[in-house]
């Protein structure tokens, strides 16, 4: 059964999660991965959007962290503040799915600008909730194509912090949270090692080569001795992948890898009921 590099992506991404886990998660691929997980062999995950809804169950993707059907399913709804203040800052969400702009050999992320902060050729969306999930939350997802332009040797900004400039920076920054165990990209995945914190290419999509993988990153990456082919997705998985997806709208199926909340919000869908979305004030539509 053939698929597509987002479903690889995605399904890889489903496969990190494990039942009763606590997971963050934002729209897009994110949300499309931990859905799957949830529908296929963690049913019992958490799921905790941006805009208050804990252990959320819908039976369909959200098109927006404000969709109502998030709301009309959770277990419970919160402030704002209550999940970042009271779930995720004091680590208790288990895992936080990010994307990024651009992304350096250790992990720290950029969502702000493109060149000098004060003269930026491009700004982007900015932080959101980026830091307090990559600060605080037990591991880090990082789901991002790859390519020169995003992965590059040292960010421009840095906006959420990875391992800074090598080994121990968490540490000596108080940070709680064990930073990105897993960079998940179109080619394959990517891990810190366990002595440098430098990203290390751990596990590679089958037909894909460690040389396209290594012209398309900004630095000189590592290769790990344990490097292992990751399995293409089952039928099963791409069946319940692609049911999931028939949900959405056309125009919003299929998420960019670096979608962040808020970026994929869409109207009512022509033939179906409208969706309504949670007032306002009861959400936080900041992109990452």
């Amino acid at each position: 059964m053939s698929y597509t590099s987002d479903e690889i992506m995605t399904v890889t991404a489903a496969r990190a999660l494990t039942d009763r886990m606590t997971c963050f998660v934002g729209i897009g691929l994110p949300s499309e991965a931990a859905n799957l997980a949830r529908t296929t062999h963690a049913p019992n995950l958490v799921l905790i959007y941006e805009s208050g809804t804990i252990g959320a169950k819908p039976g369909v993707l959200p098109l927006s962290i404000g969709d109502g059907i998030l709301a009309e399913t959770a277990e419970s709804v919160v402030s704002v503040p209550e999940i970042f203040n009271y779930w995720l800052q004091p680590g208790r969400i288990d895992v936080g799915f990010l994307g990024a702009a651009q992304l350096d050999k250790f992990g720290n992320i950029n969502t702000t600008v493109i060149g000098n902060y004060a003269d930026p050729a491009v700004r982007l969306p900015g932080a959101g909730g980026a830091p307090e999930i990559a600060a605080a939350c037990k591991e880090v997802i990082v789901i991002i194509r790859q390519s020169r332009r995003t992965f590059v040797d040292c960010v421009d900004f840095v906006t959420s912090v990875g391992f800074g400039d090598g080994h121990g920076t968490r540490q000596r920054l108080g940070l709680t949270g064990a930073g990105p165990r897993r960079i998940i990209t179109d080619l394959g995945v990517l891990e810190p090692g366990p002595e440098t914190s430098e990203l290390l290419l751990t596990g590679i999509y089958p037909g894909v080569l460690v040389t396209d993988i290594k012209e398309r990153t900004g630095w000189d990456l590592r290769v790990s001795a344990e490097l292992s082919e990751i399995p293409k997705p089952s039928q099963s998985e791409l069946t319940a992948l692609r049911s999931l997806l028939a949900t959405m709208p056309a125009s919003e199926a299929g998420g960019s890898a670096d979608s962040q909340p808020g970026e994929q919000a869409g109207g009512p869908q022509p033939g179906k009921p409208d969706r309504a979305l949670v007032p306002p004030r009861a959400t936080k539509e900041a992109a990452r």
